[in-house]
């Protein structure tokens, strides 16, 4: 396999990624010549200040942005290669995405919410809410399946939506700062979960975060600095 190609090993690889925007007759470098594998299992942080180009990096590991440079492997595809129905039925398949303000759909239960991958992907109904009530279980939810999101804590809805982005079985779950607005305790809880699941099911985890002490628990630490990756 050539080198322009994703490792069979790997969920996910970039090769020379890079990213450039146009501000009037100049061109600004966000990231530059960014290279990255993850594998089954494996969990690893990338950190960085504010405005270094983070969340710049995930939407084009996730698809939603394209690269002016560079190729994003996820699950043996090229993403760029493919047509946006194409890229989207991927990601819905291969990848789960959970944000540091949940996202969950205010007016629908706890188990409506994980269920909405699978419906999405046309999943029967009762096999859908079965997977969805197995996953609300052992993220220790299950309790709270007919509950809204207004009527969990701040732990419990990042917990559904660590659930909504597994139910698919996803090859990789990205996080965006995860852990952002939650006290040390539930945070502490949440990177136990990654920890678990890591090692249960083999879900690799790629998580942005300003949280040291969470990316000090890690397999990996990247620092994303001045466009490029640098291990810790």
């Amino acid at each position: 396999m050539s080198e322009s190609r994703m490792s069979d090993k790997a969920v996910l690889s970039c090769r020379n990624l890079g990213k450039s925007y146009d501000e009037g007759p100049e061109s600004v470098q966000v990231l530059s010549g960014l290279q990255l594998e993850l594998h089954p299992g494996e969990r690893v942080a990338i950190v960085g200040s504010s405005g270094s180009g983070k969340s710049t990096l995930l939407n084009l590991l996730g698809g939603l942005d394209t690269p002016t440079q560079g190729s994003v492997w996820l699950a043996g595809e090229e993403l760029s290669a493919l047509g946006e129905r194409a890229r989207g039925l991927l990601r819905n398949r291969a990848l789960g995405f959970v944000y540091q303000f949940h996202h969950l759909l205010p007016e629908f239960t706890a188990l409506e919410n994980v269920c909405m991958p699978l419906l999405i992907g046309r999943t029967p109904i009762p096999e859908a809410r079965e997977r969805a009530e197995a996953l609300l279980k052992r993220v220790g939810l299950s309790h709270r399946l007919t509950h809204k999101p207004a009527e969990l804590s701040g732990g419990e809805r990042q917990r559904v939506a660590i659930a909504r982005a597994l139910v698919n079985r996803p090859g990789l779950v990205m996080l965006d700062e995860p852990t952002g607005n939650l006290d040390h305790h539930t945070a502490q809880g949440i990177q136990e979960l990654m920890q678990e699941l890591s090692s249960a099911s083999r879900t690799a985890f790629l998580v942005v975060t300003h949280d040291l002490n969470l990316a000090r628990q890690m397999d990996r630490v990247l620092k994303l600095d001045d466009g490029h990756l640098v291990a810790i």
